[in-house]
C-alpha cells in the first residue's frame, strides 16, 4: 500500500468521520455508502478505459465486493443514480446573488450591488436580472427565498440586497453544499495527480501565526475572496457565450484556523539505574 496516499486519505477522512459520528452515522453506515461509491466510479471510469461496459464480475474483480452486491448496487444506481443535488431553489438564489454583485449594469460606481426595481422595462430590474441568469424559476419565488433567508428585501416594489451572498438556513442546503464543494475540489486535485494539464490547486499556509494578527486580518482575508470570486463572474460574463460545447466550473475560496500545536518540550534524559 502507498503509505503516502494512506496518510492523505486519513487526513482527507478525519473532519469528514468526526462530523459523521456526530450525525449518527456508525462505520457499518459509511461503509454501505462507500460500497455504491466504488461500485459507481469502477464502473463508470473503467468502463470508459477499456471502452466497452464493464461486467458484474470485472467490477467485483477490481473492487473486492460481491458479484451479487455489485449486481444489487448497479441495479440501484440505474434506478435512483448516486449524488444528491442542491435544491433548485437554493442553486437558483445563490446563482441570483452572484450575478446581482458582480454585472456591471447591476452595480453602481462603487461596485456595490444597486437597488433594483422588481419590473422594469426602461431599466435594470430584479425580473430582468433572473432572467439574465436564465432561471427557470418564478422571480417571485426567487425572491421569497431570497426574503425568506434574510439575502433580500422588497420594499414598495424595490429589491435591496442586504447580503453579499447567498447562505441558506436549511441544514439540507448545508449538506449539499459540503457535497458540490468539496467534491468538486476533491476532482481537481485528483486531476492533477492524474497528470494532463493541471487545474488551479493553490493554497497560503502558515502554522504558528500570533492570534492577534488573525482577529485583525481576517476580515480582510474574507473580503478578498470574495472580491476574486466577483471579478472572475465578471469575467465570464462579459462576452456573449458563443455556440459550442458546454463546461462546467466551479472556482472556489476556503479559509480555516485552529489554535497551533503545542511546542513539544523536551524530556530530561533518563539515567540509568545503578546497579545493585
Amino acid at each position: 500500500m502507498n503509505e503516502a496516499l494512506k496518510t492523505a486519505v486519513l487526513t482527507i477522512l478525519h473532519p469528514l468521520v468526526r462530523y459523521l459520528i456526530g450525525q449518527g452515522w456508525t462505520y457499518g453506515a459509511l461503509t454501505d455508502a462507500l460500497k455504491m461509491v466504488y461500485v459507481a466510479e469502477a464502473s463508470r471510469h473503467y468502463g470508459k478505459v477499456t471502452g466497452r461496459p464493464l461486467t458484474d464480475s470485472r467490477v467485483s474483480l477490481l473492487t473486492g465486493i460481491h458479484r451479487k452486491e455489485v449486481k444489487r448496487l448497479r441495479v440501484q444506481l440505474e434506478e435512483h443514480g448516486e449524488r444528491p443535488m442542491l435544491r433548485h431553489g437554493a442553486n437558483m438564489a445563490a446563482q441570483v446573488v452572484a450575478a446581482w454583485i458582480s454585472m456591471v449594469e447591476y452595480t453602481d460606481l462603487a461596485g456595490q450591488p444597486q437597488p433594483l426595481p422588481l419590473r422594469s422595462e426602461a431599466s435594470p430590474s430584479f425580473e430582468g436580472l433572473a432572467r439574465r441568469v436564465k432561471a427557470d424559476m418564478r422571480p417571485r419565488a426567487i425572491l421569497d427565498e431570497l426574503s425568506r433567508v434574510g439575502v433580500a428585501q422588497e420594499q414598495e416594489g424595490v429589491v435591496h440586497l442586504l447580503r453579499a451572498a447567498y447562505i441558506s438556513d436549511l441544514p439540507e442546503d448545508h449538506v449539499a453544499f459540503l457535497g458540490e464543494n468539496v467534491g468538486d475540489h476533491l476532482r481537481s486535485a485528483v486531476h492533477n495527480l492524474e497528470g494532463g494539464e493541471p487545474f488551479l490547486e493553490r493554497a497560503l499556509y502558515f502554522d504558528a501565526l500570533p492570534a492577534a494578527v488573525l482577529e485583525e486580518a481576517r476580515p480582510e482575508l474574507y473580503r478578498m475572496g470574495e472580491r476574486l470570486l466577483r471579478e472572475a463572474h465578471q469575467r465570464l460574463n462579459a462576452t456573449e457565450s458563443p455556440e459550442g460545447p458546454q463546461r462546467r466550473l466551479r472556482l472556489g475560496v476556503y479559509y480555516y484556523e485552529e489554535d497551533a500545536a503545542a511546542e513539544p518540550t523536551e524530556e530530561p534524559a533518563a539515567e540509568d539505574e545503578p546497579h545493585a
